[in-house]
């Protein structure tokens, strides 16, 4: 066997992390493959060798044993400007990819927003160069939950996908976190309070509309379909859906938006008619994005636990990346009061 060069360090082996851990080469080995019938003790140990060695997992060598990449896909299946816009894209993949990190496990960001990107992206997912999917915004028809249920392929989507009850899934409670909104509006003495959905081939514009209608009905106020606009979960989006509101209901005193980011646009409508901003009109969101603190007035919205919805999607799918059977969770949501209403 050939020695490293002169001046030269012989990067460290498996057999130095066995050495400095005081534990055999296999239990070593049994850490590095996942932890599976290693005591905590020795797991720690471990750990502690691995950093004060400096060894860096083959992963090529290792993937020829477990027949696995090591990988994992973040799929967005929406048009690519939608992630640069859209802050809460950003805040879950930032999560997901911390959540894997813990784990040693690289992140691989893929957007697929057309037939032919899905096409290509998923022969690219199920020729097994990744081990799992975390898949964000699934719409009702998107054949991407079916195509990589059908090849095998672990997936845990971020909200409840439609039509496919049998599928992992994460998601913040959209139902209740509409009634909370709505029903603040109400306590401040508002009665016209209109609401901008978002996609209805979506899960969470499905469950935030219905919110919103049983909030009002617990009330004792009509539904009056002037109050209601489809949104797209874009800026332009609210800002034209609270445009086509005012016209069509001119008497409305509050809007219920179901995202921040379309809320924001509902403002500049709302300042472009001349309406005041809560004084005439009061506004309510969705998410706690990075937006609704930065809007003129700070916006009242309901959060999201965006760090749980990413630690809790990456521990399902590692879950069932090991063969355990799919599960789901449904995260509380939190008003935040600001000054929009």
């Amino acid at each position: 066997m050939t020695e490293p060069a002169a001046g030269r360090r012989r990067p460290p082996t498996i057999h130095d992390v066995a050495r400095e851990a005081g534990i055999s080469r296999g239990t070593v080995s049994r850490v590095l493959n996942g932890g599976h019938n290693v005591s905590p003790e020795a797991l720690k140990a471990v750990n502690a060798a691995i950093r004060k060695t400096g060894y860096v997992v083959n992963r090529h060598a290792r993937s020829l044993v477990t027949q696995r990449s090591d990988s994992v896909a973040f799929l967005l299946t929406e048009p690519q400007d939608r992630f640069f816009e859209d802050p809460n894209f950003n805040l879950l993949l930032r999560g997901c990819t911390t959540a894997l990190a813990k784990h040693d496990i690289p992140l691989l960001l893929m957007i697929a927003g057309t037939e032919e990107e899905r096409r290509r992206i998923g022969r690219y997912i199920t020729a097994g160069h990744v081990d799992g999917v975390l898949l964000v915004s699934s719409h009702t028809g998107n054949p991407m939950v079916e195509r990589l249920r059908e090849a095998g392929m672990p997936v845990v989507a971020c909200g409840k996908p439609l039509g496919h009850a049998d599928t992992a899934y994460v998601a913040a409670d959209d139902r209740t976190g509409a009634r909370q909104l709505v029903g603040h509006l109400l306590a401040t003495g508002r009665r016209r309070i209109a609401t901008i959905t978002g996609p209805l081939d979506t899960p969470g514009g499905v469950d935030r509309l219905s919110g919103y209608r049983e909030t009002l009905a617990e009330a004792g106020l009509a539904q009056d379909p002037a109050l209601v606009a489809e949104g797209d979960y874009s800026r332009a989006g609210g800002e034209a859906a609270m445009t086509a509101l005012l016209a069509g209901a001119p008497d409305l005193d509050a809007v219920f938006v179901a995202s921040d980011l379309m809320a924001d646009g509902a403002l500049a409508a709302l300042a472009k008619a001349g309406r005041r901003v809560p004084e005439d009109v009061a506004v309510g969101g969705f998410d706690d994005s990075t937006i609704a603190a930065a809007t003129r007035p700070a916006l009242t919205t309901v959060r999201q636990p965006w760090d749980r919805i990413s630690s809790e999607m990456v521990r399902l799918l590692l879950a069932l990346i090991a063969g355990e059977p799919p599960s789901s969770v449904i995260l509380p949501t939190e008003l935040v009061q600001r000054d929009s209403g």
